[in-house]
């Protein structure tokens, strides 16, 4: 992957909204479900992690964990905010 490709994906996240918040109940079979299935609608995701789900957390670690449940691409982590792509690879708009 190239850098190049790799900032258009960015700059296209940084338009999205977050769609969904983790907080208190955590990443529970649910939640799991709900973040596939709007991978499945969309191919770039924004999520943000609540204060109550990612204290004393590394929002970095959590975000790995979170992209290996889905089966999706960490794209970028900033902060408590989070950028997951559809599949295994990144996709090349």
């Amino acid at each position: 992957m190239s850098i190049r490709a790799m900032n258009r994906i960015k700059a296209r996240a940084k338009g999205l909204e977050p769609m969904l918040r983790i907080g208190k109940n955590g990443l529970s079979d649910a939640m799991i479900k709900e973040i596939r299935s709007q991978l499945d609608k969309k191919v770039l995701i924004k999520i943000k992690l609540l204060k109550s789900y990612a204290s004393g957390k590394s929002s970095r670690e959590l975000a790995l964990q979170i992209s290996k449940r889905v089966d999706a691409v960490l794209v970028e982590s900033v902060g408590n905010i989070i950028v997951l792509q559809k599949g295994k690879t990144i996709y090349k708009p």
